[in-house]
């Protein structure tokens, strides 16, 4: 019982991502519809159910551990989670405890999540454009963002940014963003828009900026020299030579990044999934809520672990959204 969760492609299992709150004070219109029905509260696990479903996975070998929502920072008491997590950080079963958060928060949360043993945040951050930002949020508040971009760095966090790459909208901002970073010493991951959710009239097709392209347009300007280096997550990382600056590529779309994927994601009900771009998953509540024994809901992850997917389906190449999922991103966490 006490082996590591090991896939059935021989991956280790080494980082969970969990949501804890499909709600956002954000309306991002690659991530959310306007017009959004959260779940009824009562169908979230309490913070107490997370702390007991996250220390199993712990147990289990998991060594990093990825906050997420919606906007985590948006649940209430989120910080009482955050300080009973950091035992397992003192106890060195795991190695980090971090979040991705859109930033409207962190002015308040900053020093306390450095407390609680948070050392790195990423920031969701599209547009350093104040009207581009209103219109891909929705709700706008670019300045109150900022401000938490400073809060986080006064408490000594670090700080990437994660901008979604969208055709027509920030394309325009590639160096403008990367230099900004390299001014405030922060790393930059473009991601591209994957096909999650039902988005309203946005055109997902009409939204996709390959990172190719990205790439190739930013060797235009700088000297890009491949890394090894791994987080543990899907990017792919060059160094600019003239700014030393670190860029991630995360490529779902043009370049695959199944075959080393290490983690798995937990929603805010307790589903979960072993596929960012598949629909199967699994429930983890019932086994959480049967009974106060954790045999059960260590079956469960070993289970659903055992059913892990090679990979995604996520293809744009024919011209058409093919590899859709239902749901979501902020039901499945960022």
């Amino acid at each position: 019982m006490n082996s590591p969760l090991v896939d059935p492609f021989q991956r280790a299992i080494r980082y969970l991502r969990v949501s804890v709150t499909d709600r956002c004070d954000f309306r991002c219109v690659y991530c959310m519809s306007e017009n959004m029905t959260f779940l009824p509260k009562k169908e979230l696990l309490t913070l107490e159910e997370l702390d007991r479903l996250c220390s199993a996975f712990v147990r289990l070998g998991v060594e990093k551990l990825r906050i997420t929502g919606g906007e985590p920072l948006v649940r209430r008491e989120i910080m009482t989670f955050f300080h009973a997590m950091s035992r397992h950080l003192d106890s060195g079963a795991l190695k980090e405890l971090t979040l991705t958060t859109n930033g409207s928060q962190l002015e308040r949360f900053a020093t306390d999540l450095a407390a609680a043993g948070v050392r790195r945040v990423n920031v969701s951050l599209d547009t350093l454009d104040e009207a581009k930002f209103a219109r891909v949020t929705r709700w706008g508040r670019l300045p109150q963002v900022l401000r938490g971009l400073d809060a986080a760095q006064a408490a000594g966090l670090r700080v990437k940014l994660n901008a979604v790459a969208l055709k027509d909208f920030n394309d325009d901002e590639l160096l403008t963003l990367t230099r900004f970073c390299a001014e405030r010493d922060m790393d930059l991951t473009w991601i591209e828009v994957m096909p999650m959710g039902d988005i309203g009239n946005e055109d997902r097709l009409g939204q996709y900026w390959s990172l190719g392209d990205l790439r190739a347009r930013l060797a235009e300007r700088y000297t890009l020299t491949d890394l090894p280096e791994s987080t543990g997550g899907p990017a792919r990382y060059v160094r600019l030579e003239e700014t030393g600056q670190k860029i991630g590529f995360i490529t779902p779309l043009s370049h695959n990044f199944c075959e080393s994927c290490n983690r798995v994601r937990v929603t805010c009900t307790g589903e979960i999934y072993t596929c960012l771009g598949q629909e199967g998953h699994a429930d983890l509540r019932a086994p959480l809520r049967a009974c106060e024994a954790d045999a059960p809901l260590e079956d469960a992850i070993r289970a659903a672990i055992a059913l892990k997917p090679r990979g995604h389906d996520f293809d744009y190449s024919r011209q058409t959204v093919d590899g859709r999922v239902s749901r979501h991103m902020s039901h499945t966490g960022g």
